[in-house]
């Protein structure tokens, strides 16, 4: 397991598009999940008055409260191999209120697939202004997943016919355009996750289709280079007090090197520190690397000096915090128009903070960058600017040319990401 290179691989796409039951049956065909424990998941399904047909979705959602609701509320993770990768699989939630929890999984992957559907209705409303497959297209663009490869599902609920797969298979191209992927390098694979066509095994209810599995589509991704080279930077997901260990926080380390021994500060606190011991998945190693999802013991840090949103990195190369900075956004979805002034929540890496959104600099160009129009009065969906945002609480955030990984975000409001950008420079910095 460990001599494979390792993904972390997002499942996205709108609410009943089938995501959950998709990689439920994919883990079972595999072998990660036993049929014993999709019986059981499928008697348990039929007491709820759903039939079985939550089965397999509920090998990803093993949060109770979600099976009553049958939805996917918080970001599942399940370990499974390919011939040449080893994946950490997120299933993230489809349902609009839970996008604030995709946000921070999004954040953290290398890969994602989104699930379309092959029924014609699902993929219209699915891809729409406002559909949930257009919103997770454009956050996982923004947020800097370079590679997805698109699942049309329900083959089965289509009699497999080429002309369904064909028709969302324009729908899913044309959405996966227009955010900035370039269609070459996007496989669209015909699958059904209720039935298990095209996941593991090749099916041979689609002759016309002569591509690649799920999972063959899988190995061939590719790992890029791990920014370990950089200064460290690990934003800090939750914050854990065990008895008889101390405080220990868990994140993934997005850039730079973390050892055993190291002097460490957390920003925007200034407090200092050292790391006592690191682990992952039970298993305690001497460094973790840009990548690793990590907890971690500290020494000389209390658990008021560190909490969620806060990044740790090292004394002489601190994290910078930002009390303003100039970032370039685009409007994905509002009613209206947004003015300078606006103060929707601002989602990075694993801070959420109400952000004033206090200048609109230039309205600019989303495919060329061209300035269109200074100091613009207001922005609206599909508009893309230069403006000046100010952090209602001073927060870590880097710049995205200096690292690609702290520096992008999404901005919320009313149960929607309203914008998405990438901080160009602070204008204003926060010493504590």
């Amino acid at each position: 397991m460990a001599d494979k290179p390792h993904l972390n691989m997002i499942v996205t796409g709108h609410i009943d598009n089938g995501k959950s039951t998709t990689m439920g049956h994919f883990l079972m065909d595999l072998g990660v999940v036993d049929e014993r424990t999709i019986a059981a998941h499928g008697a348990e399904s039929e007491k709820t008055g759903k039939g079985d047909t939550f089965k397999y979705a509920w090998v990803m959602d093993n949060i109770k409260d979600e099976r009553e609701r049958g939805i996917t509320i918080d970001l599942a993770f399940q370990k499974f191999e390919s011939s040449k990768f080893f994946f950490t699989l997120i299933d993230a939630p489809g349902h609009r209120d839970f996008i604030k929890n995709m946000i921070t999984g999004a954040s953290e992957a290398d890969a994602a697939v989104l699930v379309l559907s092959a029924k014609e209705g699902e993929t219209d409303t699915a891809t729409a202004a406002g559909g949930q497959a257009r919103e997770h297209a454009f956050l996982l663009k923004t947020l800097g997943v370079k590679q997805i490869i698109v699942a049309i599902n329900k083959m089965d609920a289509v009699e497999y016919k080429e002309d369904a797969f064909k028709a969302a298979k324009e729908k899913g191209e044309k959405l996966v355009r227009s955010v900035g992927y370039k269609i070459d390098d996007v496989p669209f694979i015909p699958v059904s996750g209720w039935k298990g066509d095209n996941l593991v095994k090749k099916t041979e209810n689609m002759p016309w289709y002569s591509g690649k599995t799920l999972l063959e589509a899988f190995d061939d991704l590719t790992v890029e280079e791990k920014p370990t080279g950089k200064p460290l930077r690990t934003p800090i997901q939750d914050v854990y007090t065990i008895t008889g260990v101390g405080t220990v926080p868990v994140g993934r380390v997005e850039t730079g090197i973390m050892k055993a021994g190291q002097k460490i500060i957390v920003m925007p606190s200034g407090a200092l520190g050292e790391i006592k011991s690191i682990e992952t998945h039970h298993t305690e190693m001497p460094s973790a690397e840009a990548g690793d999802n990590i907890g971690f013991n500290l020494r000389g840090i209390e658990k008021k000096d560190i909490k969620r949103g806060d990044v740790l990195g090292e004394p002489d190369n601190p994290p910078n915090v930002a009390k303003e900075f100039k970032a370039q956004i685009i409007v994905i979805h509002h009613p209206t128009a947004i003015a300078p002034g606006y103060t929707p929540v601002m989602h990075a890496h694993t801070t959420q903070v109400a952000a004033t959104v206090t200048e609109f600099l230039q309205k600019i160009n989303p495919a060329t960058g061209a300035v269109e129009e200074e100091n613009p009065k207001f922005l609206k969906v599909g508009d893309a600017a230069i403006v000046k945002i100010r952090p209602v609480r001073p927060t870590c955030i880097e710049t995205f040319n200096e690292f690609p990984e702290m520096g992008r975000f999404a901005l919320r409001d009313m149960g929607a990401t309203i914008a998405a950008g990438i901080v160009k420079e602070i204008t204003e910095e926060y010493k504590p």
